[in-house]
């Protein structure tokens, strides 16, 4: 991907390369690419969306796809591994090469910010969330998705993709629907949206996809 700027290169796991594949992998990634875009401009959200970061923008897969739909947008892509930068830049995407928890960007400059498969890598939450309140606007929105590990597993047996499945993810913390409602809350956030994908119940869904408002 790199999926981790931490895990070692050998046997590295491209998300291109993932992507390109196509099956039902590459199905089940634009409908989740799908699902996350829609609130770009979901009249629950905003329409002003101009400015968005992507944290964790790993290869830039979606960053291309938001360009693609809305070419008038700014999207700005950050990422630790400075490979997934080359990777964006190689496909002229805007990128910077940078950390969660130090973002190179002024207060309240942001009007929303992608956190797409990152926190279940952190081990500091707690000063990611704080560092990305510090971008946002006021009011802007905060779009965050997380898997759910063990289903992606069993999911990936089943359909025989036994190198993804055993794969070092690289995660640190399994979190459930819950545990995220909460500590955005306590965060200074407003749960505008919650979905569990690609089923309502999360014991048996691949993500949850959260979008909130900073207060």
């Amino acid at each position: 991907m790199p999926v981790d700027v931490n895990l070692p290169k050998e046997g590295m796991i491209y998300q291109r390369e993932q992507y390109q594949k196509g099956g039902i992998g590459r199905w089940y990634w634009d409908y989740r690419d799908r699902k996350i875009i829609k609130y770009l401009v979901d009249s629950k959200c905003t329409e002003v969306n101009k400015r968005i970061i992507d944290i964790g923008c790993g290869e830039g897969i979606l960053i291309e796809k938001i360009l693609q739909m809305f070419p008038e947008k700014e999207i700005i892509g950050i990422d630790p591994s400075k490979e997934n930068i080359e990777i964006c830049k190689a496909h002229n995407l805007k990128v910077y090469h940078g950390s969660v928890y130090s973002l190179p960007f002024n207060d309240l400059s942001v009007d929303c910010v992608l956190l797409i498969e990152v926190i279940e890598h952190l081990d500091h939450p707690d000063k990611a969330i704080s560092e990305i309140k510090r971008i946002l606007k006021k009011n802007a929105f905060f779009i965050i998705l997380f898997p759910h590990d063990i289903i992606f597993k069993y999911s990936r047996i089943i359909t025989f993709k036994l190198k993804e499945a055993f794969y070092d993810s690289g995660h640190v913390k399994q979190w459930t629907p819950k545990e995220m409602h909460k500590f955005l809350v306590l965060n200074g956030f407003e749960i505008i949206s919650r979905k569990n994908l690609p089923c309502h119940i999360w014991l048996i869904s691949l993500h949850c996809l959260m979008v909130a408002r900073k207060l």
